[in-house]
């Protein structure tokens, strides 16, 4: 029938693994046959795999930056999410999100009921102190939120420091 330079000539070989194939799709490995592979130099750097998707199509470090997007809602809610609650850094975020967000409105308040008080007794230097801690206080959450966003999306697990470790605990 077939001599055997006809043989070899027509055999496939799978270029992963080297068994012999027949079809589009090695059996072993599954790697397809007949596509050009890319050369490869030895001197080239290869670049990093693109970080995988969770079940649901987003990335951790999107994410875990997500849930710092409307603070209690979305913290809350990546928590109830099935793919994203079963990863440790969302579920770090996530309730880190939820106690900063939780601490940052009952300071807020805390604040707002002694400026009214010290507004009714005090003389008007009070009140505008107050209210400029008030703004302090606002700035300065506004901030430790978006920084706290950013190191999120950067993949990076940032403590605050009492929050951080109760976050830490529930996670």
């Amino acid at each position: 029938m077939f001599s055997p330079e006809e043989i070899d000539n027509n055999m496939a070989f799978c270029p992963n693994c080297g068994t012999q194939v027949e079809g589009k799709f090695c059996g072993k490995c599954g790697a397809p046959i007949g596509a050009p592979s890319a050369p490869t130099s030895a001197g080239a750097p290869v670049p990093p795999p693109p970080a995988q998707p969770a079940a649901g199509g987003m990335t951790d470090n999107v994410a875990g930056a997500l849930c710092y997007l409307l603070g209690l809602i979305t913290g809350i809610l990546f928590l109830a999410l099935a793919p994203y609650n079963q990863s440790k850094f969302v579920r770090f975020h996530a309730f880190q999100s939820i106690f900063f967000n939780v601490f940052w409105i009952a300071l807020w308040i805390v604040e707002m009921i002694l400026s009214a008080i010290l507004h009714t007794i005090l003389p008007f230097g009070a009140g505008l102190l107050f209210a400029l801690l008030g703004l302090v206080i606002w700035l300065g959450g506004l901030l430790i939120w978006i920084f706290l966003l950013y190191k999120a999306y950067s993949n990076e697990k940032y403590m605050l420091p009492v929050i951080g470790a109760l976050a830490e605990k529930q996670a």
